[in-house]
């Protein structure tokens, strides 16, 4: 087990939705909205860097190395699937995982409006979904995605930056 993960599992017990990590800072997990830091030592630049690299494959090591940021997905099996950013800062590396839901939930579970499903019944055109991060872009693309999965016969393609 990598030594990240045990932050990736309290993220996760805790029903987070962003876990923080910031060379010269302690850890932080996003929930509800609010930021709350992790009760933790502030981590050096080289501890932090050692503790990412753990998990990031290595041509994924490479790119980040080579420009300073990068997208990748990691997942700890029975717990959860996570978008990985590495980035360089004014202090140091720092990086923001992201928890992607591993059941994907209908528009109406989402309480979205009757008029979503429907996007995905559209035999052409474009749909676009926009909002700040966080705002549930991803989850109402992949409900929109599965609507059209169980509705339609095509072949479904995505453009995704990062892939989710």
């Amino acid at each position: 087990m990598a030594k990240i993960d045990a932050f990736f599992k309290l993220l996760h017990d805790q029903g987070g939705s962003d876990l923080h990590m910031v060379s010269g800072q302690p850890p932080a997990m996003r929930i509800h909205g609010d930021m709350e830091r992790i009760k933790y030592k502030i981590l050096d630049n080289d501890s932090l860097k050692a503790m990412l690299y753990e998990i990031a494959p290595e041509d994924k090591i490479k790119v980040f190395e080579e420009t300073g940021d990068v997208d990748f997905g990691y997942e700890i099996p029975g717990v959860a699937r996570y978008r990985a950013n590495f980035f360089m800062q004014k202090y140091g590396i720092a990086a923001v995982f992201r928890e992607i839901p591993s059941k994907i939930l209908t528009a109406e579970q989402l309480g979205l409006p009757p008029v979503i499903p429907k996007l995905a019944m559209l035999p052409r055109g474009l749909v676009l979904v926009t909002g700040p991060t966080g705002s549930g872009k991803s989850t109402t693309l992949a409900a929109i995605i599965d609507h059209a999965n169980r509705n339609r016969k095509d072949h479904i393609i995505t453009v995704e930056d990062p892939i989710e």
